[in-house]
């Protein structure tokens, strides 16, 4: 019997990815973010030729089973390189990115499941100054940009995945073998990155960057945050530190707020119960119910977060979102 599985890491410049100067490149029209991606990809190759992604890290993996035992496993997918656009005027010109050699561990077959990791990245298309360490010189070189994924494929054909590492930015999010958006990196942090991730800081010189994985939030939050960061009122963005309170249970709230980057712990009774992170709605539940928060939201990592106009937002969509969010119910 043979079976195949797969899961792809696509690394994208969301609009939430820079602060202070850094925006300055946008601003000008010098520099792009990009726009979302879908929550689901079928055609990889069409969303690289429309220039949507930076990078992409595309692990295909398959075993040969007989009688219960794996017999055989190997890859089948590869890296995705995409590129850096910039604009002088009238003028763009786009700068590609540099494909560094796909890195794949040999297959680990052990207890009726074989195991496989790759990573897949390059050099950005477009050079940045940075400070060289022990001096006061500059050089001009990209960061780089990647992702290391493990796929677990067992004699039944059932299939498990895990965002092992990853470069701080950009975000990266991440698809099952179906094509479907099934989680993410929950921090992105451009001033390591651009500092210090060259040369042997990097996968290719034996360093890994571990990473942090958050789930994926419903498809009306995803609505939902698009509405708040490109239409209506530009919000207020908000900024925490790791173990700072967003909220706490029991106070009074009529804040509505959109998790742009980091992790926050939900807590319900001093119990921790979930954790939520980039493209989540917190907060909905004070403005649709009685007006006291549900529970203590904690920054697990540092935290940005968008406050939004709540008078701009459907309430419906609020209800909606909110159904999602009775964990202490459950």
């Amino acid at each position: 019997m043979h079976y195949e599985s797969s899961v792809t890491s696509v690394s994208w410049i969301p609009s939430e990815a820079f602060s202070g100067i850094m925006k300055l490149p946008v601003a000008v029209g010098v520099a792009r973010y990009d726009d979302p991606l879908p929550d689901r990809i079928d055609d990889l190759d069409a969303l690289r030729s429309a220039d949507r992604f930076r990078f992409a890290n595309e692990l295909r993996a398959w075993v040969e089973v007989e009688h219960g035992t794996i017999t055989g496993a190997g890859y089948s997918g590869g890296g995705h390189i995409g590129s850096t656009t910039l604009k002088l005027g009238p003028a763009g010109v786009t700068i590609p990115a540099v494909a560094f050699p796909v890195l794949q561990a040999a297959p680990i077959v052990t207890g009726g499941a074989a195991t496989f990791v790759q990573t897949a990245g390059g050099r950005t298309g477009a050079p940045m100054p940075r400070t060289v360490r022990g001096g006061s010189l500059v050089r001009i070189t990209a960061p780089t940009a990647w992702t290391t994924l493990r796929l677990t494929i067992d004699a039944g054909g059932s299939s498990e995945f895990e965002l092992v590492g990853a470069s701080p930015f950009p975000r990266h999010w991440i698809y099952d073998h179906g094509g479907q958006l099934a989680a993410k990196s929950g921090l992105i942090d451009f001033k390591t990155w651009s500092k210090e991730h060259f040369g042997d800081n990097t996968p290719w010189g034996d360093i890994e960057s571990p990473a942090l994985m958050a789930q994926v939030e419903s498809a009306v939050e995803r609505e939902l945050s698009l509405h708040i960061m490109r239409g209506g009122a530009k919000p207020t963005i908000r900024k925490l530190q790791e173990g700072d309170l967003a909220m706490e249970q029991g106070s009074a709230g009529t804040e509505l707020m959109l998790v742009l980057d980091g992790v926050l712990g939900v807590e319900v009774g001093g119990e921790t119960l979930a954790e939520v992170g980039p493209g989540s709605i917190v907060g909905e539940r004070a403005i649709i119910e009685a007006g006291v928060r549900t529970a203590t939201l904690r920054a697990l990592t540092p935290v940005k977060l968008a406050v939004a106009n709540v008078a701009d937002i459907d309430p419906a969509a609020l209800a909606e979102v909110a159904k999602t969010h009775r964990r202490e119910d459950a």
